[in-house]
Parts: structure tokens; C-alpha cells; sequence
């Protein structure tokens, strides 16, 4: 299969941002798949029970980075 890949940059206030984390969370919670859409296209992507769980905070002198990563 080829690679599909959705990178997805934007600037959002802190509540707008803790609003999509929530959406997140929560279609992972109810669901065993997350479905994204983008230029018209859906993609599902299918989560088992048990994810790799990685937390990256960087704290720099310009900039500061929370990155989420799930993986299986």
C-alpha cells in the first residue's frame, strides 16, 4: 500500500487546540478507528486496543514543542 500522510500545521488558540485533542481522544474512546478528512477525501484509520503511547516535551530558548505520537 502506499504511504498516505496527512501533516497538518495550523495556528490555533490554546482552546481551539485542546478542542481537536478532545475530538481525538474521544473518537478513539468510543471507536477502534479515527476517520480524517482532507480535499475532499476520508480516510479511516483503524486503531487496535493496545498503542505505543510516546510524550516529547522540548523546551528551547525561542520555542517550546509538545508532540503526541501513537503508534502500533
Amino acid at each position: 500500500m502506499d504511504l498516505f500522510e496527512i501533516d497538518e500545521k495550523q495556528r490555533l488558540r490554546r482552546e481551539a487546540a485542546a478542542a481537536r485533542l478532545h475530538e481525538i481522544a474521544d473518537a478513539l474512546a468510543r471507536n477502534n478507528a479515527i476517520d480524517f478528512q482532507r480535499d475532499g477525501h476520508r480516510i479511516t484509520v483503524h486503531v487496535p486496543d493496545e498503542v505505543d503511547f510516546k510524550l516529547e516535551v522540548e523546551i528551547g530558548d525561542a520555542e517550546r514543542e509538545l508532540e503526541i505520537e501513537l503508534t502500533w
